[in-house]
C-alpha cells in the first residue's frame, strides 16, 4: 500500500468521477485506475464500483475513507512537524480551481520577491484545503468567495470577472457584452453548490437580479467536458472566471462579459489566526496584490 494510491483512492471518492479525479490530481484517468486497482488487490476487497456512467463506494469503501484520510493526514503532520530543520525555506500553498493566467503571474511575483523560497502547489476541495491550514500541513490556501471559519484568517487577494461562456453559434455570441436577462430562456450548466457554493451562489444571485430563475441544466463537471458539450451540443451556457476562460480557446465556444449586473468573485488568501505570518506568506500576498494592480 502506498500514500499516492491512498491519495488516489480519497480524491476518486470525493468527487465519483474518474476525470475529475485525475484532472484534479494533475495526471491522466488511466494512471488513477491503474493504482486503485492495485490498492484494491492489496487489500483483497474492491472499493469502487464502476459503471459506464458512475462511480459509487462499496461498503468496504465506504469504512476505507476514514482510515485513509486519516493515514494522508498523519503523514502531513510527520512532515510538518520537521519543517523548520530545512535549509530551504518551503511555502506549501492549497490552490482554486480556475486561476489560470493568475496563476502564473502569481508564481512569477512570488519568486520575484523569495527567491530562496520554494512553493508547492496542493490542489483539494477548499473544505480540506482550510482544513489542512488549520492543522499546519498547508501554510496557506487561496479560497474564492466571502467566508468566515474559526481558527483561519482571510486577506484579500483580488477580484476576478466571471463572463459567460456561449455556443459560438448562438445569436448572443455576436455582442460584445451579454446582458443577464438574455439568458433566461436558455439552460445553465453550473458547477453544483457541493461543488461551488460561492460561484453557484454568485451566478444565481445574478439571475435573480436580471429578473428570472436560472433555467437549470446538467451540473458542470470538468472545463474540457462540459466545453466539448457546449460547443456542440444543444444551445446551453455556463460561466468561467475570465482569468481561466483566457486559457481556454476551445473551437466552437466563445466566451462574453455580462452586464445588468456585471458579476464579479473576491479571492482571498485563508491563513492560520493561531501562527505567525512567515515571510513567503507575506511575498505570496504582495505578489498577489501586485498582478491585481497591474
Amino acid at each position: 500500500m502506498e500514500l499516492r494510491q491512498l491519495r488516489y483512492f480519497v480524491t476518486v471518492a470525493e468527487e465519483l468521477h474518474f476525470g475529475r479525479a485525475a484532472e484534479r490530481l494533475h495526471i491522466v484517468q488511466p494512471a488513477v485506475s491503474q493504482q486503485i486497482r492495485r490498492l484494491e488487490r492489496s487489500l483483497g476487497v474492491p472499493l469502487l464500483t464502476r459503471t459506464t456512467r458512475s462511480v459509487a463506494l462499496t461498503e468496504a469503501g465506504q469504512r476505507f475513507l476514514p482510515e485513509a484520510r486519516a493515514v494522508l493526514t498523519a503523514a502531513r503532520r510527520a512532515e510538518s512537524s520537521v519543517a523548520d530543520f530545512r535549509d530551504v525555506r518551503l511555502l506549501r500553498l492549497g490552490t482554486s480551481e480556475g486561476l489560470g493566467d493568475r496563476l502564473d503571474v502569481l508564481l512569477a511575483e512570488f519568486t520575484r520577491r523569495a527567491p530562496e523560497a520554494q512553493l508547492e502547489l496542493v490542489h483539494a476541495p477548499t473544505a480540506e484545503r482550510l482544513q489542512r491550514v488549520r492543522d499546519g500541513s498547508l501554510d496557506a490556501t487561496i479560497v474564492r468567495g466571502s467566508r468566515s471559519s474559526p481558527g483561519l484568517d482571510f486577506t484579500p487577494l483580488w477580484t476576478d470577472e466571471v463572463v459567460v461562456a456561449l455556443p459560438a453559434s448562438h445569436p448572443l455570441a455576436g455582442s460584445e457584452v451579454v446582458p443577464f436577462a438574455s439568458l433566461a430562456a436558455i439552460p445553465a450548466r453550473l458547477s453544483s453548490p457541493a461543488r461551488n457554493q460561492p460561484l453557484y451562489d454568485l451566478v444565481v444571485s445574478c439571475c435573480r437580479e436580471a429578473g428570472f430563475e436560472p433555467l437549470l441544466g446538467p451540473d458542470f463537471t470538468t472545463a474540457q467536458d462540459t466545453l466539448g458539450t457546449l460547443g456542440f451540443g444543444r444551445p446551453h451556457w455556463t460561466v468561467f472566471y475570465r482569468a481561466h476562460a483566457n486559457l481556454l480557446p476551445v473551437p466552437g465556444v466563445v466566451f462574453r462579459p455580462l452586464r445588468d449586473p456585471s458579476p464579479r468573485m473576491p479571492t482571498y488568501l485563508a491563513t492560520p489566526s493561531d501562527r505567525r505570518v512567515t515571510p513567503e506568506v507575506v511575498a505570496l500576498i504582495e505578489g498577489a496584490r501586485a498582478t491585481e494592480a497591474g
